[in-house]
């Protein structure tokens, strides 16, 4: 250990040395750049606001990477370690940072958080990555440059943010590069330049950016002759899905939408009744039905409808059963009650003072320490549940964080319990949330079904489907409809 540390000053002090005139001003800029993750967070903005769904998962891949190494280094790496910083008499003044770091030297911070945003990033997105990695590569060794770590501190910073955002795959899988399988059906029509296609833009889909005038036009020059219907903040969304699927009928073509999930579930069903095909242009913040779907882009669905490619996948739905006047509601990707509709409403809550993600995670921290399990009857068997999840296909993987469907036709309801009567049932629950364990927890229980039924709702408040929340009847059934929605997918 003592030859190590020997080694690491002497390449400290040959790097003090040195005199790399093209290295300054630019590695202390950047160093100061990176204080606190600040370069980090405006890299992150930049790839959301500017690149398409992959870019946005990779920033907060990212993020969330970023998070989890400099939580590990500033906090247990440094406390356990206390390693002295090194002298810098030998690095020129020019060089030195005005204000010299006082905590430990080991490892460095600054480098696990630009390995950590990085790699999160190229295990996203690659292209992206490697964009990123010569500024993280950068940032790490002005730490160096500056005088205020030694390169082992660096090198094992770096190698805490690779493990770091690796680690995040526990959590949050990463998603295949292949799109879901489904048959194909060759009944949908080919309408060159979009005619025929009757297209909906939700402006309020991915808080507005992109169902914004922007959409509008990009879908107008791919889709020239397509009739595009902008629906602003003051519009019914339903209504106008409604009269453009009257008017596709008329043209006999087919009905658009672009918008986020909850916008094409809307369009879905009335595509489903009208026996339209449906053409889903990804307008919103995630897009989940879009990315199964192998739709990433505009252009990817535009180039499906003129060339007529689709597929036929199902549509699953929630049918009330109290004999009240209430609508099925269904739903393309989940369907759920407990903790997940309250998450919901409690995001809706913050969002408008926090933003999406910052009241997303406080609202997760507030409803896992005030939720209560649930009493329900599930198919006829009393159960107490913190959360019950109904995917429309089988999902993958296992656990907490399904992410995608291998097929969007397969006829089954990927059903996920969380029990909630078992003994310390809220602290296992979080505890296997934080491990990334509720997979193989006790407490949480699978079935791949074609039907369930949901009674004793009483205690209910909401029911949550497509990230949409609505109130919960007093019994339901669960239930598929094979095949039931012919979408437009390129080949």
């Amino acid at each position: 250990m003592q030859r190590i540390t020997e080694f690491d000053r002497r390449l400290f002090n040959r790097v003090a040395a040195a005199r790399l005139r093209r290295a300054h001003p630019v590695l202390p800029r950047l160093s100061r750049a990176a204080d606190h993750g600040v370069l980090w967070m405006g890299a992150a903005a930049l790839l959301g606001a500017a690149g398409g769904r992959s870019a946005r998962r990779a920033a907060l891949r990212g993020v969330g990477s970023l998070a989890v190494a400099s939580l590990a280094a500033n906090t247990a790496g440094k406390w356990a370690t206390r390693r002295g910083r090194p002298l810098v008499d030998a690095v020129p003044l020019i060089r030195r940072l005005s204000r010299q770091p006082l905590t430990s030297s080991f490892p460095s911070g600054h480098a696990a958080s630009a390995a950590a945003f990085a790699t999160g990033v190229a295990l996203e997105a690659p292209r992206y990555g490697a964009l990123v990695a010569p500024v993280a590569a950068a940032v790490a060794a002005s730490r160096v440059y500056v005088g205020v770590h030694y390169p082992g501190d660096v090198l094992a910073g770096c190698a805490l943010g690779v493990g770091a955002a690796a680690l995040t795959c526990r959590w949050w899988p990463l998603r295949p590069g292949r799109p879901a399988a489904a048959r194909p059906r060759t009944s949908a029509p080919a309408l060159p330049g979009g005619q025929g296609l009757v297209v909906v833009v939700n402006s309020r889909a991915g808080n507005g950016a992109l169902g914004s005038p922007d959409a509008a036009e990009r879908l107008r020059q791919l889709l020239p002759a397509a009739e595009i219907v902008r629906c602003t903040p003051d519009d019914d969304l339903g209504g106008l899905l409604e009269k453009a699927g009257r008017r596709a009928a008329e043209l006999g073509g087919a009905l658009g939408v672009c918008g986020g999930d909850g916008s094409v579930n809307a369009a879905a069903v009335i595509a489903a009744r009208t026996g339209l095909p449906l053409a889903v242009f990804p307008g919103g913040t995630l897009n989940h039905f879009a990315a199964d779907l192998g739709v990433e882009t505009l252009e990817a669905c535009a180039d499906a409808v003129d060339a007529g490619e689709a597929v036929a996948v199902d549509l699953a739905s929630a049918r009330p059963l109290d004999g009240g006047d209430a609508a099925p509601a269904s739903f393309l990707n989940t369907f759920s009650i407990g903790v997940y509709p309250e998450l919901v409403r409690a995001r809706e809550r913050l969002e408008d003072r926090l933003g999406k993600w910052p009241a997303v995670a406080l609202g997760l921290v507030r409803v896992l320490w005030t939720a209560q399990p649930h009493s329900v009857e599930v198919n006829g068997r009393p159960r107490r549940l913190w959360l019950l999840f109904a995917g429309n296909g089988t999902y993958l993987p296992e656990g907490f964080a399904p992410t995608y469907r291998p097929r969007l036709d397969d006829g089954l309801l990927d059903v996920r319990a969380v029990d909630g009567g078992r003994p310390l049932a809220r602290t296992r629950l979080v505890a296997a949330v934080i491990t990334g364990t509720l997979g193989r927890s006790r407490v949480c229980t699978t079935a791949r079904l074609q039907r369930l039924r949901l009674s004793g709702l009483g205690g209910v408040a909401d029911l949550s489907y497509d990230g949409e929340v609505a109130p919960a009847p007093d019994a339901l059934l669960l239930e598929k409809q094979p095949r039931a929605l012919t979408v437009y997918r390129p080949a």
